[in-house]
């Protein structure tokens, strides 16, 4: 599979954003919400923000997702936050992930900035 192929992979939102949601299962992140985001914004389609117990387990959590979902063909194209962060995000460009401390996730409390929306999940 060619860089062009996986990168064209990320306008497939459902899959996209079940595959994240699984990863998040699978090392135990906590608290996720998946936001649809296509009325407000047209530069993601769907915003999904997680919990992570500490900054050791947000730094596992984000390599985890990374590496399970490049293995299923979807590559994040930017990070931001570091190894002992309290809050990293990843880029999928269709979809956006943020994987918080519990504090910093009520401090920025991004579901509210989102008001209005309505979870995804639900």
């Amino acid at each position: 599979m060619t860089d062009k192929s996986l990168t064209e992979k990320n306008a497939h939102g459902a899959k996209l954003t079940e595959a994240v949601i699984e990863a998040l299962e699978n090392i135990k992140a906590t608290d996720i919400q998946v936001l649809d985001v296509r009325a407000q914004t047209q530069l993601m389609d769907t915003l999904v923000i997680a919990s992570g117990t500490s900054t050791r387990h947000i730094a596992a959590v984000v390599n985890s997702v990374a590496e399970d979902l490049k293995e299923q063909g979807f590559i994040a194209n930017h990070q931001e936050g570091e190894t002992g962060s309290d809050w990293v995000l990843l880029d999928f460009t269709d979809l956006v992930l943020h994987v918080m401390l519990p504090e910093a996730r009520v401090l920025y409390d991004l579901e509210r900035l989102w008001s209005g929306l309505t979870p995804a999940s639900e």
